[in-house]
């Protein structure tokens, strides 16, 4: 909400100051504002010891960041469409994918593959509405591992949720 409140008062800055010339203004104020766009969407991690950013897409409701300690997962969510769990662990992506390709249970195709994420589909043979998509993302940041992943807490995420997802979390830039 902040974001599109930033967005309107700055839009109508621009529509006062468009009499006169004043385009280099107009640059400097809509650079300052997606500054403070960029800076209002960001979760730094620090706080629960771990050396991680996450920058949430502009239009999101106020994300809970929530310590799951019987698990040793770190929740973030925001809204219906965003919800990803980090935890700290050594990579092993040829793993996951052994893991997907002996699921008995469901049918699971890799979308994308890179060295460092892994982004798939998931479906029951047996009904074509059930269709999910997951992603699997390494992190290392600070000499540590980190693991993020689509929260499993029966959400049914799009494809383009997914892939925003799996760009949210980058390593913390040093101060």
């Amino acid at each position: 909400m902040k974001p599109l409140v930033l967005v309107c008062a700055v839009a109508f800055t621009l529509l006062l100051n468009a009499c006169g010339d004043g385009k280099a203004d107009a640059v400097k104020q809509m650079a300052a504002v997606a500054d403070s766009i960029k800076a209002a969407s960001t979760i730094d991690l620090s706080g629960h010891h771990m050396p991680l950013a996450v920058h949430l897409p502009v239009g999101l409701p106020e994300p809970t960041v929530l310590w799951k300690d019987e698990v040793g997962k770190l929740s973030v969510k925001a809204g219906d469409r965003f919800a990803l769990e980090i935890y700290e662990a050594p990579p092993d992506m040829d793993r996951l994918k052994a893991d997907l390709d002996r699921d008995l249970l469901k049918k699971n195709t890799i979308l994308e593959e890179t060295p460092d994420l892994l982004i798939y589909r998931s479906e029951f043979p047996d009904d074509s509405t059930l269709v999910f998509f997951h992603f699997h993302r390494l992190i290392t940041a600070a000499g540590r591992s980190f693991i993020v992943d689509d929260a499993d807490d029966g959400s049914a995420f799009t494809l383009e949720d997914v892939q925003h997802m799996a760009k949210a979390v980058q390593a913390k830039e040093p101060a």
